[in-house]
């Protein structure tokens, strides 16, 4: 009973914060309500007693938001949102695709066999192996090169950021 009153306290902290990032004009206060919704998702895995992801989650997400913010500040123009620049573009697209997107989880939801429920979970330690050995092995291409894009994006981004000061 505990476990899932603590995963719907983190999953409607998640909802919550997920929805600040697209209500508030501000760029940084979006970023902390991102922050605070990985963070909520990282708890959520917790509560479900996955280990490995809701720590790979907390780590991820606390320094991808550290870079988000740097580059932020840096390219911005107002990022605390303080001035009366629009911070929206494009709203009734957005809404149109907002609910379709709504509608098409809440059919998935409801209206997709998942098949029968597990009688009983896997144990934790298990769950966290398994997922360890698909990271090393299987998945460990994907990951190196995603890492490796990334820190190149964020070096030729700070390059070109530099040479437009000269």
């Amino acid at each position: 009973m505990v476990q899932t009153v603590t995963t719907a306290f983190f999953g409607l902290i998640a909802i919550a914060f997920g929805v600040g990032v697209f209500r508030s004009r501000s760029m940084v206060r979006s970023a902390l309500s991102l922050l605070g919704a990985m963070a909520a998702i990282g708890a959520l895995f917790l509560a479900m007693q996955a280990e490995f992801p809701g720590a790979l989650q907390l780590m991820m997400m606390g320094s991808e938001m550290a870079i988000m913010a740097i580059f932020m500040v840096m390219y911005m123009m107002d990022p605390g949102g303080l001035g009366q620049m629009e911070m929206t573009h494009q709203k009734r697209p957005s809404y149109v695709a907002g609910i379709i997107a709504a509608a098409v989880a809440i059919g998935v939801t409801f209206f997709v066999d998942w098949g029968p429920v597990v009688a009983q979970a896997p144990d934790p330690i298990t769950s966290t192996h398994d997922l360890g050995i698909e990271l090393m092995t299987r998945s460990m291409l994907i990951f190196e090169t995603t890492g490796f894009t990334i820190l190149v994006a964020m070096i030729a981004a700070t390059t070109v950021a530099i040479a437009r000061r000269r």
